[in-house]
């Protein structure tokens, strides 16, 4: 089938979270298994176009925005590796001249709703005028909300439309792509589409719901988190409008691009190794130690974790027991930035136990490659969490994953009983520093068990995460909504 995927971010051109590794991912999956997929995504500044050879298809493409033309240019590319071709939109002053994608100083910038309505109106001008039709237009979260909302409104009666089926992906819904209804006009759709029914949340205009009530078909990136934002302790006041679409909302896990993270031919990590060799994992793990200032002991557990900082990832439930993980002689080696209040408190912990925590504000992707390779555990303890990759990554390399019972980290990781070998991690379900401080506790014991430990290394290796295997999925659900669509 033809499919157009729609995603504001894409590894490598540009990437904030998760949805970017997954839009530069399960695109290559979907196109091996046949289907013809065209992707595409602003042109950030970051986009550097000779860096990815990129060409202009379609010079001076004409847009109605509100009540003004603008101008862009359509560019093309391919991911790299792959031949899904990707189509980016162009304009200096809405995209090419920011340097960051969505936010300044922790705010949206306030012409966004300006700025992904050029997005979403400029791929559909692209597709018409090159008389492209996809039969599924698949669009991610609330930057390409809107495309589903022009096709089922705008393009209700236009014959270009009248078998193209829609899916719309949601990777966290505490983003809801909120603005002040003042921006209304500028989406290009009337006022009759601000109403609680469609798009108005609280007097506000909420881009998601352009999405949530028009899509053929929703999709979460698992089964617990579908299940979760239908909830009021999860879906963010949409519990309701979710509901009321439950048979049309589905979860599937994320894949892991296996040419990326794979410890057996990983160029960012010291030692290569497998599930057949082991051995050389503990290269890496003495060499990061010394690079990061700790104690080189290879038989001091190492807890990797690389993360944003802040609530929803549980930094709170960790602070409570951070000084007493500290002195479990165990050691903690954490990647990412977030609120400044974590990042004082891990600053300070740092200052006092140097040769335990390791503490690194950013991201470097070199040094997120070597916490996963160098470490024996891997530490996921979020308030919630869509699907999340870190534990997948973690089997694929050996790192045996610690987390909440909640979304994606549900779906996948099952605490481990050393009785009869069952489950893969440690888990623990109450949202509580004890609670936390349990799991970590379990996890200490059993590593210091090497024949235990080492059998449980080898079944995580040898799980098949790939994005082949979630891309069937994906192509089940384009063919439910396909179904729908032929109905209608």
């Amino acid at each position: 089938m033809k499919i157009l995927y729609a995603a504001s971010e894409v590894v490598p051109f540009a990437k904030t979270g998760g949805l970017a590794d997954v839009a530069g991912a399960l695109p290559k999956a979907l196109a091996d298994l046949g289907h013809e997929i065209k992707v595409f995504l602003p042109r950030y500044k970051k986009v550097d176009i000779n860096k990815f050879k990129l060409k202009i298809v379609m010079p001076n493409l004409e847009i109605q925005l509100g009540e003004a033309l603008v101008m862009v240019n359509i560019l093309e590319g391919k991911i790299p590796g792959s031949n899904v071709a990707v189509y980016f939109i162009d304009n200096d002053y809405y995209f090419g001249s920011r340097d960051e994608l969505y936010v300044v100083e922790g705010k949206d910038y306030p012409d966004n709703p300006e700025r992904f309505a050029l997005y979403c109106k400029a791929t559909l001008a692209f597709i018409e005028k090159t008389g492209w039709k996809p039969n599924l237009v698949h669009a991610n979260d609330w930057q390409a909300a809107l495309l589903i909302a022009y096709i089922k409104v705008l393009n209700f009666t236009n014959p270009f439309y009248e078998n193209t089926a829609t899916v719309y992906s949601i990777h966290n819904l505490g983003y809801l792509g909120l603005f002040p209804k003042e921006k209304m006009p500028v989406t290009g759709l009337g006022w009759d589409q601000f109403t609680p029914e469609k798009l108005e949340f609280w007097d506000q205009l909420a881009l998601t719901k352009a999405g949530f009530v028009y899509a053929d078909v929703i999709n979460t990136v698992s089964e617990t988190y579908a299940k979760e934002i239908q909830t009021p302790e999860f879906g963010h006041g949409l519990d309701g409008l979710l509901r009321s679409r439950r048979h049309e909302i589905f979860g599937i896990v994320n894949g892991v691009d296996y040419d990326l993270w794979d410890p057996a031919t990983d160029p960012k990590i010291v030692a290569h190794y497998s599930v057949k060799n082991l051995v050389p994992k503990g290269i890496n793990k003495e060499t990061l130690q010394k690079e990061q200032g700790l104690s080189v002991n290879k038989n001091i557990p190492l807890i990797g974790m690389t993360t944003r900082l802040a609530d929803q990832k549980g930094l709170d439930i960790l602070s409570g027991m951070l000084e007493d993980l500290l002195h479990m002689q165990a050691q903690l080696v954490v990647l990412g930035c977030g609120e400044p209040k974590y990042h004082q408190l891990l600053t300070e912990l740092q200052k006092k136990y140097p040769e335990h925590l390791a503490l690194n504000l950013g991201f470097d992707a070199a040094l997120a490659q070597m916490i996963y390779a160098a470490s024996d555990m891997f530490l996921m303890p979020s308030l919630y969490e869509p699907c999340g990759l870190g534990q997948l990554i973690s089997f694929k390399y050996g790192t045996i994953p610690i987390v909440r019972k909640t979304g994606g980290l549900a779906d996948t990781v099952q605490n481990f009983n050393p009785r009869t070998g069952a489950g893969n991690g440690f888990v623990f379900e109450e949202y509580s520093s004890a609670a936390l401080q349990t799991a970590v506790e379990s996890a200490l014991d059993i590593y210091r068990k090497k024949t235990i430990w080492k059998k449980l290394q080898e079944k995580v290796m040898r799980y098949d995460y790939s994005w082949n295997v979630s891309a069937k999925k994906y192509v089940a659900l384009y063919l439910q909504a396909l179904q729908k669509r032929i109905k209608v």
